[in-house]
């Protein structure tokens, strides 16, 4: 019979020797005992119980107090002494830790007789050999269950895919539902695989009586394993069950602060609070709600108090100081237009460079679409940092301003001008009469007038404008050749012959009239 003496480290101690017999801890030894170090006595011990194990005596285990102490005998033999000093966290006594170190010997000793018997090894071999043949047929039932269950996959996911709808559209889709089944499966299928593997090698190993502390050790390890997420699930519960009512509570509270919200929106009680501010203020509401929530249940929440998940927070944190600086900056700009109302949804703008109808006013984003139909995807702090033009507000409900300019030299009337540009905003359709078109002297320049052409359109969609625009010019081509005159306008090397400049009785040209 072998036996081992291994040196350990014991909490209360510099040193301390582990008695090992047959693979099998018998105790402890912590302290210096009668001169002798832990080591030595536990070589001590191995010499005496080597002897009484190889022995044909029968090795009876007892215990003796002396004073403080306790003899541990075997078979007659004094095999080791435990001083109060020798004591281990599982113990409470001397006379506990004897007796468990007794209890031990007692097991060893035992299965040295079993060891030394034909008899018992052979039938031990059986059961190893019966629990192989069946692990064998489990892990073969498990195989061909898998590939059964991956046959009928598709069947059964077509056939729910059919069966779950909303509003007549599948949920899932055999092509992307059953990869995952597949998967899950595998994942399953090794996981029963190592169990039966496991347990398999914990019975083989605890047949025989030298390997029997290798099973028993696996064996509650799995135990242990088991047990331990067992009571965390149950331990979890009651934090669990706290912090569901405090996002149920959160719930309430949001869905009531958003119905509150609506009535005051509608009351018009409130200036700030309007349709066009409504769904932003609800938005920051439940945000607040649901931050507040979650500061409240994240103690409940199962791992909270464990190093990883504080890990993972302050990870997040970091992530999110030292990414979200812009998307910040973006959300403060989105809230500045929303409450401003700098913008509406449907207005008609020019923001920088850029000009078009307002189709969406996000967060973050501000989207225009353009007369050709294009959408720009515009960031709210480019909007905030840079002039916007609003086209739409001096006009009732959803129309918006169209504008245009031309230059035409000083030897036409400007009367004349004016009254054509007027007539080619009233032959476009789409332009509105009330408030009427109007026309702007901007600038006399070197060598002629600039004139602003201002009209009024009622439209619907992002495209009337560009389409009025197009209309708009096309009409003034056609006035202005119609009463013969040029829009090219003139540019001049050296003074031109004949004075530029209208005569008196060329000031109401038609279709200029006087007032």
């Amino acid at each position: 019979m072998l036996v081992l003496a291994d040196a350990a480290e014991a909490p209360d101690a510099a040193s301390a020797a582990t008695l090992k017999v047959a693979n099998r801890t018998i105790i402890v030894l912590r302290n210096t005992f009668l001169g002798e170090t832990p080591d030595a006595r536990v070589r001590r011990a191995a010499v005496v119980i080597n002897e009484v194990l190889d022995s044909t005596e029968d090795a009876v285990v007892a215990i003796e107090p002396i004073q403080t102490s306790y003899l541990v005998l075997v078979g007659g033999k004094r095999a080791f002494i435990v001083s109060p000093k020798d004591i281990g966290p599982d113990d409470d006594s001397a006379r506990t830790a004897a007796e468990h170190a007794a209890a031990n010997l007692r097991v060893v000793v035992m299965e040295n007789h079993q060891a030394r018997n034909p008899r018992f090894l052979l039938i031990a071999a059986g059961y190893a050999l019966a629990a192989t043949v069946i692990y064998a047929l489990l892990l073969r039932g498990i195989a061909m269950l898998r590939r059964k269950l991956i046959s009928l996959l598709p069947g059964l996911v077509r056939n729910h895919s059919v069966r779950i709808r909303v509003k007549g559209a599948a949920i899932f889709e055999i092509s992307t539902v059953f990869p995952i089944l597949k998967r899950l499966l595998w994942w399953f299928y090794w996981l029963l695989a190592l169990l039966f593997t496991y347990e398999w090698l914990s019975f083989v190993l605890q047949q025989f009586p030298y390997t029997r502390p290798w099973g028993e050790s696996l064996n509650g390890y799995l135990v242990h394993i088991a047990t331990y997420l067992f009571n965390g699930i149950i331990d979890s519960i009651p934090g669990l069950a706290i912090a569901l009512s405090i996002f149920l509570l959160a719930q309430g509270i949001s869905s009531f602060s958003q119905n509150l919200m609506a009535r005051l929106a509608a009351s018009g009680h409130i200036g700030w609070l309007n349709s066009d501010t409504l769904s932003q203020t609800n938005r920051l509401l439940a945000l607040a709600v649901w931050l507040f929530a979650l500061a409240m249940a994240y103690p409940y929440l199962p791992g909270a108090d464990t190093e990883a998940f504080k890990g993972l927070s302050v990870l997040i944190g970091l992530m999110v100081s030292l990414g979200a600086s812009s998307m910040v900056g973006q959300a403060a700009a989105g809230l500045i237009l929303t409450y401003t109302r700098t913008l509406r949804v449907g207005e008609y703008v020019k923001i920088g460079a850029e000009e078009g109808t307002v189709t969406e006013m996000g967060m973050f984003t501000t989207s225009v679409r353009t007369g050709l139909g294009e959408v720009l995807t515009i960031p709210n702090t480019m909007v905030t940092g840079s002039v916007t033009r609003n086209y739409s507000r001096v006009v009732a409900g959803t129309g918006c301003i169209v504008d245009t300019v031309v230059t035409i030299g000083y030897d036409t009337p400007w009367r004349q001008v004016e009254a054509m540009l007027i007539e080619a905003a009233g032959r476009t359709a789409g332009i509105t009469q009330d408030p009427r078109p109007r026309v702007f002297q901007t600038a006399l320049s070197d060598f002629y007038p600039e004139y602003r052409l201002v009209a009024y359109a009622l439209s619907e969609q992002p495209t009337s404008r560009a389409e009025l625009l197009t209309a708009l010019h096309a009409n003034i081509q056609d006035v202005f050749n119609e009463y013969g005159v040029q829009i090219m306008s003139p540019h001049y090397v050296f003074d031109p012959k004949d004075e530029k400049k209208v005569a008196l009785q060329d000031w109401y040209r038609p279709p200029a009239r006087r007032d």
